[in-house]
């Protein structure tokens, strides 16, 4: 077990569409926010700059009406790796990476933590919303 992996949520899925067209979805915050956040939830964009020392800032509205600010700095943008490091309550470093798959996609979000501590406190919600998330990434994809 690598020496981090009790800080580290990581999740993954394949999807049947090109690298590009994947990171397309995340980079275009039009798509983007059609399908960020768990099942249910909307985000609204305040600022969206994919490049070294961008902000990104949006809140997520959740279906009871509550409302989840975020705020984020990109730390690195390309077609193939994304990281930013997010900031506010829940403080960790996404690594994004759009990988080859035959000819599909491998995305894999890597949420590196401060501390075992911190990951433990979001571990419990986390995976089952990045697998939501994935769901709804995969339904704009096939033009949903």
């Amino acid at each position: 077990m690598p020496a981090d992996a009790d800080r580290v949520i990581v999740s993954s899925r394949e999807f049947p569409h090109p690298p590009a067209a994947v990171y397309a979805a995340f980079a275009d915050p039009a798509v983007l926010a059609r399908w960020w956040g768990p099942a249910g939830f909307t985000s609204t964009f305040d600022v969206f700059e994919p490049r070294p020392g961008g902000a990104w800032r949006f809140t997520m509205h959740a279906p009871d009406g509550a409302a989840y600010p975020n705020e984020s700095v990109f730390v690195e943008v390309g077609p193939a790796r994304v990281v930013y490091d997010h900031l506010g309550a829940h403080r960790f470093r996404m690594e994004m990476t759009f990988e080859p798959v035959g000819a599909g996609t491998r995305l894999t979000w890597r949420m590196a933590h401060a501390t075992a501590e911190d990951a433990d406190r979001v571990r419990p919600f986390v995976p089952a919303a990045n697998e939501q998330n994935f769901d709804r990434l995969a339904a704009v994809l096939a033009g949903g």
